[in-house]
């Protein structure tokens, strides 16, 4: 009797074995497509950009190998401290108007509609390709002919020359990409706002906390994840500006929208100076790879004070 129960004990874990590996080669076969395209698009380009940060490499021969010279020519090279500094100036002025902006709508949406209707409407300008976006706001911020100087002009101030202007250039540029991106962001805020559960406000209602306290006091800490998500985003994808100055700006006036996407740009496909640009693209790497972490741990994205 005793065997038998062994026998068909055995037939069962072969069972449930055969059970999992039949799901594990399903499993596999799911994953195979997208592994393939990260292994393709992302894995060896990242590869091979760190191996052309050591050599000079410029498509018309071979690549010779330098070590690290390319690194200590970045560090000497005055036109990359420049794109650096134009390229923080610009995140600071994109994300904390963003930010703020963002949470505001979010908020509103939250509290005063739950129309799907209006959510799309705030959406819409993010579905809008970057590249019309900018070339829409270039017209309309003409010095001569754009609608919003001549408005300006009607109602008797001087006509401002947002991009061609070393001071306005990169704030306009700022404000054309917060404007784009405002609708996405907002509504990853709203998801998070969502989640919040409602006897927390109750409980602040019932002691007496008015609005604006309960938003700083209950609703902001609660937010915590999913704000440390939209900052690490918002962050990496303010740093990779490049669309929005390749068609206005062009890196002008004097070097003043310059970022550091445009300027690996111009060495690597109008200069062909590849391995110089892959040295800075993994500088950039590294910087962003810092600055997420630190943004991490510093807002302590995995926490919740709800648990």
């Amino acid at each position: 009797m005793s065997s038998q129960v062994s026998a068909q004990s055995a037939i069962k874990t072969g069972a449930r074995r055969s059970r999992r590996l039949g799901d594990l080669w399903v499993a596999l076969a799911f994953l195979l497509p997208s592994a393939v395209g990260f292994v393709v698009f992302y894995l060896w380009p990242t590869i091979r950009g760190f191996y052309l940060s050591l050599t000079d490499y410029s498509l018309l021969g071979d690549a010779q190998f330098l070590g690290f010279d390319n690194f200590q020519r970045l560090f000497n090279d005055p036109l990359f401290w420049n794109s650096l500094r134009v390229t923080l100036l610009y995140v600071v002025i994109n994300i904390g108007l963003q930010t703020v902006v963002a949470l505001a709508l979010a908020v509103l949406l939250h509290r005063l509609t739950q129309s799907v209707t209006i959510r799309g409407l705030v959406l819409l300008p993010y579905l809008v390709a970057n590249v019309v976006v900018a070339l829409v706001w270039f017209w309309m911020l003409d010095y001569q002919l754009g609608i919003v100087n001549q408005l300006i002009d009607w109602i008797g101030l001087g006509r401002i020359p947002f991009f061609g202007s070393e001071t306005w250039a990169i704030p306009t540029i700022a404000m054309i990409n917060v404007w784009r991106h405002m609708g996405y962001t907002a509504l990853l805020i709203f998801a998070g706002l969502q989640m919040i559960p409602k006897y927390v406000y109750e409980a602040s209602a019932l002691d007496g906390a008015s609005e604006w306290r309960t938003f700083w006091r209950v609703t902001l800490p609660l937010l915590r994840p999913i704000m440390a998500l939209v900052l690490v985003l918002s962050v990496i994808g303010s740093f990779q500006i490049f669309d929005t100055i390749a068609v206005t700006t062009a890196g002008g006036p004097v070097d003043s929208t310059r970022v550091i996407y445009f300027y690996i740009f111009e060495l690597a496909f109008e200069r062909f100076d590849f391995g110089y640009a892959a040295a800075i693209s993994v500088v950039l790497f590294l910087i962003l790879g810092g600055v997420a972490m630190a943004q991490l741990k510093m807002l302590r994205a995995g926490d919740s004070d709800l648990s």
